[in-house]
């Protein structure tokens, strides 16, 4: 029998999210899920908000109840007509088991969102890490949750069972002092190495001091500030149901694709002919 190891250590990521105090990026993920939610012609009576941080919540849905990010959603099936999936599915040990649990969540016609961290995130801290590392250490530790390309998620979704999946990213770039100011603002904000496969022991500070000095020649504009990357990905999503459009089958069509483009149709020859 063979057991699937476990991506995130759930138990340092509560430690770190505990100390957490620095909300700007959720502030500004809340806000533009809000604004989506404005935009779609849908009152919502029974929403739920998955979310490690609740208080970001309050006074945009502040009659929605939550619930932790854990491995097993305190959900019940088809009890609700919205889910917010709020900005931590990129530390699920099961994604795809994530957004199944989400989508049961959900009655018929009733819809997902959910936000995350895509693979752009902190490139630029991810190259620094690794080049110093490599060079004075020999070698690479796991630091960084791997995230999810955008081209990916949206399948992840169709996977999941969610009709009418949409996936897409907005890039957020936040200069700091150095790359020690970015490092305190990723503890500040509970976003620190929580990986099962981490190193148990702080890193060197001469591997630090160098991923700061390289990050600083490659990464700085002209005031000496250094540049970085979050990628977040928004998952979009609908419950199936009876009432939502349906692909028609092939060869129903009532009118020809050529005579729409105002061309001829040239038939295929069969292979081999």
């Amino acid at each position: 029998m063979t057991f699937m190891q476990n991506l995130t250590d759930r138990t340092a990521l509560t430690r770190n999210r505990a100390r957490a105090r620095e909300t700007f990026l959720r502030d500004r993920v809340a806000d533009d899920v809000h604004e989506r939610l404005q935009e779609v012609n849908r009152s919502f009576t029974l929403p739920l908000i998955v979310t490690p941080t609740p208080e970001v919540w309050q006074n945009i849905l502040p009659a929605a109840p939550s619930t932790p990010d854990t491995d097993t959603l305190a959900v019940a099936e088809a009890a609700h007509d919205l889910l917010i999936y709020d900005l931590s599915l990129h530390w699920a040990n099961d994604l795809v088991g994530q957004l199944v649990q989400s989508r049961r969540a959900l009655a018929p016609d009733g819809l997902f969102i959910g936000t995350l961290f895509g693979g752009q995130t902190l490139h630029e801290l991810r190259t620094c890490l690794a080049e110093a590392e490599s060079r004075l250490m020999g070698g690479l530790s796991p630091r960084i949750a791997p995230m999810g390309e955008i081209r990916d998620l949206g399948g992840l979704l169709q996977r999941a069972g969610f009709a009418l999946p949409v996936a897409d990213s907005d890039t957020i770039s936040v200069k700091y002092a150095d790359a020690f100011a970015l490092m305190r603002d990723l503890r500040a904000m509970g976003e620190t190495n929580a990986l099962h496969a981490r190193l148990r022991h702080p890193t060197r500070s001469a591997v630090l001091q160098e991923a700061a000095r390289v990050y600083s020649q490659h990464f700085s504009d002209a005031d000496g500030r250094i540049t970085a990357t979050f990628e977040v990905v928004t998952l979009t999503g609908w419950a199936p149901a009876a009432s939502q459009p349906q692909p028609l089958r092939p060869g129903s069509a009532k009118a020809r694709l050529a005579d729409a483009l105002g061309t001829d149709e040239t038939l295929l020859k069969p292979h081999g002919d």
